[in-house]
């Protein structure tokens, strides 16, 4: 599958998607967004990818969405803009509903869809130089297609507040409101995604797939007896899998499972 706007990199379990659109910061057109979803539906129907990275090249993770494209797409009609929005929506939740573990890798400016898409990962490894913003009321618009996603990570609560005033947020905010994960300076960006990526490949990979479905059947819910029987469907399937059993076979015989890959 070949890409004008991305680049795939794929080391041993672990691929990394660099969006390749440096010289505007990495700001998504419909071509951007397209090329997105394609490679986040063609990177969950493989086994042999552990792990994905979400990258910016240049100087920035990305602007969110260009603003010539949205210039355009406002003066669509009523159902092109729909269908363009839902473009959009669509990339965020292919990216989101990955089977596998999901790390934004954040420098530079990560603002409105950029902010989307490292909230739409699992986990967003910050550099100190990374600055985000919901930036949208600036322009008159909202931040729709990114809030599910956004909210996830931060709370109504945070929302409310960086929604309504497209303030500026550091990386050490980030961490502070539950965006980011790790902040690190940027010479030890990538030791520290390595670090975490290890940590991941000690994991089952469908215990880990099954693990971010259960965190969408949980969150949110109030606990009754309903949310308490699907929980419990949950772990009776999982236990039943063979890799369950395979994981609890090796633990008991202090071996390791084998999803874990030993090199020569």
């Amino acid at each position: 599958m070949t890409y004008q706007f991305l680049q795939l990199e794929q080391q041993n379990q672990v691929a990394t998607v660099w969006i390749n659109r440096a010289e505007l910061h990495n700001a998504f057109n419909t071509q951007v967004i397209e090329e997105l979803y394609r490679c986040f539906q063609s990177l969950n129907s493989r086994d042999d990818v552990r792990v994905v990275i979400l990258a910016g090249r240049g100087k920035s993770f990305s602007a969110g969405a260009d603003l010539n494209w949205m210039k355009q797409a406002g003066q669509a009609s009523q159902a092109d803009n729909e269908a363009d929005a839902l473009k959009l929506a669509k990339m965020l939740q292919s990216l989101a509903t990955l089977k596998q573990p999901t790390i934004a890798r954040v420098h530079g400016i990560a603002f409105g869809g950029g902010m989307g898409l490292a909230s739409a990962c699992d986990i967003c490894v910050a550099s100190t130089d990374a600055k985000f913003a919901t930036s949208e009321v600036r322009l008159g618009l909202a931040p729709s297609t990114i809030s599910p996603y956004v909210i996830r990570a931060i709370g109504a609560r945070q929302a409310s507040r960086y929604f309504l005033t497209a303030e500026r947020i550091s990386a050490e905010q980030a961490k502070t409101i539950g965006l980011a994960h790790e902040v690190t300076i940027p010479e030890q960006l990538d030791s520290k995604i390595d670090e975490i990526v290890e940590t991941l490949l000690l994991g089952g990979p469908a215990a880990q797939n099954s693990s971010k479905q259960l965190i969408q059947l949980v969150d949110q819910q109030v606990l009754t007896e309903d949310l308490l029987l699907k929980t419990a469907q949950h772990i009776a399937h999982i236990r039943q899998g063979d890799e369950a059993k395979n994981g609890l076979n090796a633990f008991l015989n202090k071996q390791s499972p084998a999803w874990i890959k030993t090199t020569a």
